[in-house]
């Protein structure tokens, strides 16, 4: 009994411990394991497993099927068959009823089967490896999305910790302020107005900095469910949001020229075409006729009773070489109609890449765009935010010094407020315009071979 909960303790201890395991990661350390561990790249790869498979069960369908029977028969009531009579020396005119066969019999047939000539089988085996080509492709489209997403997320934590840090720093001033305008408040050297002033001001401070905690307990979360471990472990962030903006604030990612056909939307739709191809191709194929062989062996035994074990009774050996072909002659217009739709099937997947080619470099151009104005807007907030603690601090003194109104120091502080939130976002939106490009350009590449999906599975 004792050593039982020994062990039950021991594994408690060990549940535990893997529940609050916690993380470190740098914005690249975090990308990677994504790539190993998020649910949906797990299931992308998955499919290229699947798609393996698929298509080694489609080549198998060509190769000799071996396939056996065995039958084992017992009349419990034997039919009974009526032959003239005169046969047995009686009476002509009348029957007389005998029983052919044994009450028992068991035969045992081995068959080797072999396509020789099937077009649509030839079509099939194009059409598994193209189905292949499509799931590589589009675990390399999931992965570019992960790790978009977990640069959002990574940079999402980041944001939130910087303005906890910002609401923080800018309550604890707003308080001393507070303090010292109602001792002066007090000794009646200013008015109350002043006072409600910064109590309002400190009360929306507050309001946002829980929004702010609480956002981050989010952000974490969602951050935690894009890497693919539990929701609730602790996560160190190595990386911070300014170093992060220094380096997602690369220009030359504007003069990167596009090469369409590395674009993951572009190959997708490319195979969805090599697919419609080859589903013409199938029905063309169908008008062709099909061969096949095959030749079996067996054995087969006769008895009134269960004696089938017994080595001195006979078995009967047979065995048997056939070919057969399937001649297709005429489907009334069926095939015909077929290819018909199967060809306008694949004009559509023609316009469906020439658009995708367009949308692509559509997406381009506003990553562009956007990537431009997302720097253009940090430079600004970075502008943005030395003027307005210039102008809040000057506003401060003035207050001090009973210079300037409560109101106007209300409004320098809330202008300094906005500002600062708007230079961290800008942050992030460099961050993410710079994933939005690198997405569209397949930069880094981040296909899977099937190869290194065939030793896992």
């Amino acid at each position: 009994m004792k050593q039982f909960l020994i062990t039950a303790l021991l594994l408690t201890s060990l549940v535990a411990t893997g529940q609050n395991k916690t993380y470190s990661f740098s914005l690249e350390e975090a990308i990677t394991f994504a790539l190993d561990s998020n649910y949906t790249a797990l299931n992308a790869r998955r499919d290229i497993a699947k798609a393996i498979k698929q298509k080694w069960e489609t080549t198998a369908t060509g190769l000799p099927q071996l396939s056996g029977n065995i039958t084992y028969q017992n009349n419990l009531k034997q039919q009974v068959t009526l032959i003239p009579a005169e046969f047995s020396g009686g009476e002509p005119g009348t029957f007389v009823p005998v029983i052919f066969g044994t009450k028992q019999n068991a035969s045992a047939v081995a068959t080797l089967n072999q396509l020789i000539f099937d077009g649509s089988y030839l079509v099939g085996l194009q059409a598994a490896k193209a189905f292949l080509d499509f799931s590589e492709n589009a675990a390399e489209k999931t992965n570019l999305e992960v790790r978009k997403g977990v640069i959002n997320a990574y940079g999402s934590v980041l944001l939130s910790e910087e303005l906890i840090t910002i609401f923080e720093r800018n309550k604890e001033n707003l308080e001393k302020n507070l303090y010292e305008t109602r001792k002066i408040f007090e000794n009646g050297l200013t008015e109350e107005e002043s006072v409600e002033q910064l109590e309002v001001t400190l009360l929306d401070i507050e309001t946002q900095l829980s929004n702010a905690q609480r956002s981050s307990t989010i952000a974490r979360q969602m951050f935690n469910v894009a890497l693919g471990i539990p929701a609730e472990s602790e996560v160190f962030f190595e990386d911070n949001l300014g170093t992060l903006a220094a380096q997602g604030n690369n220009l030359q990612l504007l003069d990167e020229n596009l090469d369409i056909e590395k674009n993951a939307d572009y190959k997708i739709a490319y195979n969805l075409t090599e697919q419609r191809s080859l589903e013409m191709k199938l029905e063309k194929s169908r008008a062709l006729p099909s061969i096949s062989a095959f030749v079996n062996y067996g054995t087969s035994a006769f008895r009134n009773d269960f004696d089938f074990l017994d080595t001195s009774e006979p078995w009967f050996q047979s065995s048997l070489l056939g070919v057969s072909m399937n001649i297709p002659i005429f489907s009334s217009g069926m095939r015909s109609a077929k290819t018909q739709r199967a060809r306008i099937a694949l004009d559509q997947a023609k316009t469906q890449l020439e658009e995708t080619k367009q949308n692509v470099t559509l997406q381009l151009n506003t990553a562009r765009s956007n990537y431009q104005f997302a720097i253009e807007k940090f430079e600004n907030a970075k502008k943005n935010k030395a003027l307005a603690e210039r102008i809040e601090t000057k506003n401060q003194v003035k207050f001090t010094e009973g210079l300037s109104t409560s109101f106007d120091l209300r409004q320098a502080q809330t202008q300094l407020y906005t500002a600062q939130q708007q230079y961290f976002q800008s942050m992030l939106d460099v961050i993410n315009a710079k994933a939005e490009i690198e997405t569209v350009l397949n930069t880094p590449e981040l296909r899977i071979e099937s190869e290194e999906i065939k030793g896992k599975y």
